[in-house]
């Protein structure tokens, strides 16, 4: 990122025109007060987020299930456990909790931590958290009140997607009101990443709104809705319910120590002898593209649930790119290089153009020194003549700088592509165990700051050949503190993804290389 920063670039032609009005000690103070302030909002950024004080003196009731029997089903993506109404225990099977423990993911797991689906009845009696089933075959179960209102349900699995589909059947002789709701009770999750949306998440009247762990510690949140889903999104998945029935009121708020998600659905009159059929639908699972593409077609809306951060435009295509060279190398750490190499190449037209222009901006010193100390006293007559010197060069001051503002959104999209990818998750690189977390050895952030060091080095060589340069000029202040970057770099550095820094150190690498080639070819 610095290495167009040099004394021959337009930044610091732009800084030298300022050099009247300013001290050369002013540069080292301002880097000193960046470096501060970068490595404050560094610590506040990387740092994991906690939950406020707990501001609720409501807890949820304690509901004793040891009456209702539990039972497991089992498909290709999850094993769930079901408790009557409740949902709980879904294990992902596949992926694992870490690199050092092959267990899977278990999501509802916690104390109390559940997903419920019921129904409130007007009329009649409803079942229960602690009514007992009735089990039949293919995970069918039936329950009578003694009303004679016959309920049945069904609950089936299809990829990461939970179906619970209840039948209402009024054998009374009066008509009855049905209200179902969802419910998802859960902790807040500890350690997450920074840089990524954490928390509630909610989609109602097309609109997907999300609630930090902070914000839902202070305050309850209600939304009213045609259609949608609620729940909570995590790091690397989410669980999120909805219910097919229109006009719903969705809140969300903390009770006690736990987290809760409810969705409850206008009544609806059921006649007597009639028939009512109302579906649920939860999805427990990681945080994929293609999986939650699958889901869409129950939970509408759910596809657009993936944090992909304000360049999610790049993001989304590079993390499609990391997956597919995966998928070919059978290495993520080697899919980030190919991935840089491709990127470094596509840019490669823009950025020999750019050192060309360094190279005249070097060319050009001898006359912009001159045309500065003649007109220093006339701006106007002093940026007129400096134009014209960049015009017989045929050079912009900015040309330099074009290919460092375009790698910055490549790197805040490769950032967050990072920070989501549920596949990047504990793999594996050389001594690297997970690329999505910090080098655990600081061994590739040292080498990124040595190729940074390296780059500059290698940038400034010509330039440092100038010796009539006055040593109390602004931009000869600047490129001394310019050596600091490396270093700043690498403590910055130092708490990102592995997977990050080894894209920034291939960068660095292929950028000395590629400077090297262009070198030669324009001598």
């Amino acid at each position: 990122m610095v290495q167009f920063m040099d004394k021959s670039s337009g930044f610091n032609q732009w800084q030298a025109d300022k050099k009247q009005t300013k001290k050369p000690l002013s540069g080292f103070l301002w880097w000193c007060i960046l470096f501060l302030l970068s490595w404050w909002a560094l610590g506040q950024f990387m740092s994991p987020k906690q939950s406020a004080e707990n501001v609720s003196s409501e807890n949820i009731p304690v509901v004793d299930l040891s009456a209702v029997p539990t039972h497991a089903i089992t498909s290709d993506k999850i094993d769930v456990t079901v408790q009557g109404l409740r949902i709980s225990d879904v294990k992902l099977l596949g992926i694992p909790v870490s690199a050092s423990d092959p267990s899977p993911v278990s999501l509802l797991s916690g104390p109390d931590a559940h997903a419920e689906f019921g129904i409130v009845a007007v009329g009649t009696t409803a079942p229960t958290a602690q009514t007992v089933w009735n089990t039949t075959s293919d995970n069918t179960y039936t329950w009578r009140n003694p009303d004679g209102v016959e309920f049945t349900r069904t609950i089936t699995v299809s990829d990461y997607v939970i179906s619970v589909s209840d039948t209402i059947r009024n054998t009374t002789g009066h008509d009855i009101s049905i209200a179902p709701y969802a419910r998802i009770v859960r902790v807040p999750a500890e350690n997450q990443s920074a840089g990524v949306a954490t928390g509630a998440i909610v989609y109602e009247n097309s609109d997907l709104d999300r609630i930090n762990w902070n914000k839902l510690s202070r305050r309850s949140y209600a939304y009213n809705t045609t259609n949608g889903f609620a729940g909570f999104a995590d790091q690397y998945w989410e669980t999120v319910a909805n219910i097919s029935t229109p006009d719903q009121t969705m809140t969300i708020k903390k009770t006690g120590d736990l987290f809760t998600s409810n969705t409850a659905s206008n009544a609806t009159t059921v006649l007597a002898g009639a028939t009512l059929d109302v579906e649920y639908n939860l999805y427990a699972g990681p945080l994929v593209q293609s999986n939650l593409d699958t889901a869409n077609a129950k939970i509408p809306g759910i596809d657009s649930s993936i944090d992909y951060g304000w360049f999610g435009f790049l993001a989304r295509p590079m993390l499609w790119i990391l997956n597919t060279l995966n998928a070919l190398v059978m290495n993520y750490g080697v899919a980030i290089i190919l991935m840089t190499l491709i990127l470094r190449f596509l840019m490669w037209p823009l950025t020999r153009k750019s050192y060309t222009s360094m190279i005249a901006m070097q060319k050009m010193q001898p006359e912009l020194q001159r045309v500065q100390k003649l007109y220093a006293n006339d701006k106007m007559r002093l940026q007129m003549e400096m134009m014209k010197i960049y015009q017989t060069h045929k050079t912009s001051p900015m040309s330099g700088c074009l290919p460092m503002l375009i790698q910055i959104p490549i790197f805040f999209a490769l950032y967050k592509a990072l920070l989501i990818s549920v596949q990047m998750r504990s793999a594996g690189f050389l001594w690297i165990s997970d690329l999505a977390v910090m080098d655990p050895y600081f061994i590739l952030p040292i080498l990124m700051g040595a190729t940074m060091w390296l780059q500059q080095y290698l940038q400034s060589a010509n330039t440092q050949k100038n010796k009539s340069a006055d040593k109390n000029d602004i931009t000869a202040q600047t490129q001394k503190m310019m050596r600091w970057m490396p270093i700043l770099f690498t403590i910055m550095f130092a708490w990102m993804p592995a997977g990050l820094v080894l894209y920034w150190t291939v960068s660095n690498i292929f950028g000395i290389a590629q400077m090297y080639i262009i070198k030669r070819s324009t001598k």
